[in-house]
């Protein structure tokens, strides 16, 4: 730490992890950083053991603190930022003269803030010219994001705030487990009685007034059946249908053939309690219905949450106060990080790239012509799988994110990485992708900058720094701002201020769906709580920004929100003879994502340790598995090794393994490939696996996934972060 990090003070700011951005304040006293919950609307004075060991990660052994570049032998060795940045601008220029601008691809993440999301976009379409960018929040809540623009003509989490939830009668939520994904949003749901949609037996359904346990891949049948059973029942608010909605009928049609029995016989729900759950929702006087990953990372995502917004808009719950739909978003800024530009297919305000008057109003805030801006590109699992081969990039830059851990069919998608010519990776720890690199950049992390977030509630918060970065390390938007210049650009084009950033993101978002023109950081300094969109006024005085979204009309020209007609079908794989069960993943309270942070925190890893699988008493007994050994999990895709958890509560057809844990543990070796169609999401809900028996096993020396290894010696492109076990590609190590 520098001697300015050493001084006494305090700072406010917000956790690192997840998208409530939970209020908090940091100290430092001597060189230690503590941390104590503010009395911050959406936590109320508390923390989830993240939030509380979140300055753990800021003093991590492995804290990468200059460049490295791969040498000749394959190892990773320091290197100068100018070496660094000189020879990753040589390369893309090299690689985009022999093979076009789409050549180099940009992949981005959901924790990156405000003004990071922003200045990647603008640099990937300027200084790249590449249509090659997308990032990881496409694997949160992009289906959700479909789903709400269709229905509503726009697209934020929660178009009300979160504390809206606290007098609430009845939760609705599917596929979603927030007792451990986001604790302090539970003190909201404590009054209300939970309706939870979940295979598992979560946490979260152990809260439940109703627990409903619909098959993997069937929600949308479920949602469908409770639409059908709110018309039978009597139940719709016909007065709002007819006052407020478009599409009701049609809609009502798709719904009609999923009665009850035949619901129950497709998701195992019982009739009863499919009865119950209506019954509940449409008697309460102020009820909410909430969508999660569960319901979402299907390749049907977009049409389950379809079906659940038909349910809300058939009771009547959106667009008053006091009851709606919403999404829990899940990384840090997934919100913020969509909407300002490092999507495939968004401009800065959620403009959309294919648009004239999107693309020329942009366009006139950078200083191009409309023309040279790129068109939509692929997404995100599409882009990787395109990684290395006769039409996709050859080299790609990361950052914030750590696809060897997080992408879907991951096996497969790190052979793409190792296939690149070149592969840029910027973070703070070296992390599973980040070994895998050419070329690696340090860069700050959430305590060492300021900038700009946004949760869930569409409310922007503001980062402040407590710490002056360690020597060596730079923001990613000097990172951004000097490989710009290397590549021919001016450097007032891509400022490294946070707040000059901001300044002409304001002038970038203003007439969008997402309009922060009237959000500034001397209002947010000042304590203001603002939701966008908050538009900048003519007259001068300040708009109070928009806590509730819908109170006087939907997003759609007409002022409508839209039932949208859907089908259920089969997720794109179904248990059978040789993959008998159900494999469907997810988070666990100690960790977050790809475990790249949390897993260097040892009071977390002394939490959750390693990877695990539950399974139902019945389903072990056949697979010949035991409590406390080893197992198996196979699928047509890859096989994870984990420790077994039998589980009552399991459902006997389904196993569940956590998605944090790296090597042989990584969950995202079995899943797929499948997308929706219509929002780009994987579908990681739902594997057809097997579950097998294993001897001892061993500790991978090379593995990075525990929290305590130095984690930065014997690796390389092959093996060492259990990326690529057939040594097809480069190894080697990172030097000293």
């Amino acid at each position: 730490m520098s001697d300015a990090s050493l001084t006494r003070r305090t700072v406010h700011t917000h956790c690192p992890y997840c998208a409530l951005q939970c209020g908090t304040r940091l100290g430092n006293g001597l060189g230690e950083v503590t941390v104590t919950p503010s009395d911050f609307p959406v936590n109320q004075g508390g923390l989830c053991q993240k939030g509380w060991t979140a300055p753990d990660v800021l003093a991590v052994s492995d804290r990468l603190r200059t460049p490295l570049v791969r040498g000749a032998d394959g190892r990773l060795v320091p290197a100068g930022w100018d070496t660094a940045l000189d020879l990753v601008a040589g390369r893309l220029r090299d690689i985009r003269r022999e093979s076009g601008a789409d050549a180099v691809g940009v992949f981005g993440g959901g924790g990156l803030t405000n003004e990071k999301a922003y200045l990647l976009g603008k640099f990937a379409r300027l200084a790249l010219g590449t249509s090659r960018i997308d990032y990881n929040g496409r694997w949160c809540m992009s289906s959700a994001a479909a789903a709400g623009n269709a229905a509503f003509g726009i697209d934020r989490g929660l178009p009300f705030p979160v504390t809206d939830l606290g007098r609430a009668d009845v939760v609705l939520l599917a596929g979603a487990n927030p007792a451990e994904t986001m604790p302090p949003l539970m003190r909201h749901l404590d009054r209300a009685a939970l309706i939870v949609l979940d295979p598992r037996r979560t946490p979260t359904a152990e809260r439940a007034a109703l627990h409903l346990r619909p098959a993997p891949g069937t929600d949308l049948a479920l949602a469908l059946g409770l639409l059908q059973l709110a018309v039978l029942d009597g139940r719709v608010d016909h007065s709002f249908v007819r006052e407020r909605t478009n599409g009701f009928d049609e809609a009502w049609q798709r719904a009609l053939p999923w009665t009850p029995e035949r619901t129950e016989r497709v998701t195992g729900v019982p009739v009863d309690a499919q009865r119950k759950a209506v019954r509940l929702l449409a008697d309460a006087r102020r009820a909410y219905i909430l969508t999660g990953r569960g319901a979402e990372q299907h390749s049907k995502g977009t049409d389950t949450v379809s079906a659940f917004v038909n349910l809300a808009l058939a009771l009547g719950l959106p667009g008053r106060e006091g009851s709606g739909y919403g999404c829990l978003t899940g990384q840090g800024n997934g919100q913020g990080g969509r909407e300002l530009g490092q999507k495939n297919d968004q401009l800065p305000g959620y403009r959309m790239l294919a648009d004239p008057e999107a693309r020329a109003h942009v366009a006139g805030v950078w200083g191009v012509d409309a023309a040279s801006l790129p068109g939509p590109g692929p997404t995100a699992y599409e882009l990787l799988d395109s990684l290395g081969t006769p039409h996709g990039p050859r080299a790609l830059l990361v950052l914030g994110s750590n696809p060897v851990v997080s992408a879907p069919h991951a096996g497969h998608l790190a052979e793409r990485l190792a296939a690149l010519d070149l592969l840029v990776v910027a973070d703070f720890v070296p992390s599973e992708t980040a070994r895998m690199a050419d070329v690696v950049l340090p860069v700050t992390q959430w305590a060492e900058e300021e900038g700009t977030m946004t949760n869930l509630e569409g409310r922007v918060l503001r980062r402040r720094a407590l710490l002056d970065p360690p020597s060596g390390v730079r923001s990613d938007l000097t990172v951004l701002r000097e490989l710009a210049v290397r590549l021919g650009e001016p450097a007032e084009r891509y400022p490294d201020r946070p707040q000059e950033v901001f300044e002409e993101l304001r002038r970038a978002t203003a007439g969008g769906r997402a309009d922060y023109s009237g959000v500034s950081y001397e209002r947010l300094d000042a304590g203001e709580a603002l939701y966008w969109p908050c538009p900048a006024v003519p007259s001068g005085a300040a708009h109070p920004g928009t806590p509730r979204l819908f109170l006087d009309g939907f997003a759609h020209p007409d002022g409508r929100a839209r039932f949208v007609p859907v089908e259920h079908r089969d997720p794109a794989e179904v248990p059978g003879a040789d993959f008998p069960l159900y494999a469907t993943t997810g988070r666990v309270l100690a960790h977050y994502q790809s475990g790249a942070q949390t897993r260097r925190v040892r009071r977390l890893t002394d939490a959750e340790p390693e990877s695990y699988v539950e399974i139902h008493p019945d389903a072990a007994a056949r697979a010949g598995v035991e409590a406390g050994g080893f197992a198996r999990v196979v699928s047509a895709r890859g096989t994870v090794v984990a420790r077994v958890r039998v589980v009552e509560g399991m459902r006997p057809d389904t196993v569940f393994v956590p998605f944090h844990f790296s090597g042989d543990g990584r969950a995202n070796l079995l899943t797929s490939g499948a997308l929706d169609p219509r929002s780009g999401m994987p579908e990681f809900k739902v594997s057809a696996v097997r579950v097998e028996p294993v001897g001892a096993v061993v500790d991978d020396p090379a593995d990075t996934g525990g929290a305590r290894g130095d984690a930065v010696a014997g690796d390389g492109r092959a093996g060492a972060a259990g990326a690529v076990r057939a040594g097809a590609v480069r190894d080697g190590s990172v030097g000293r």
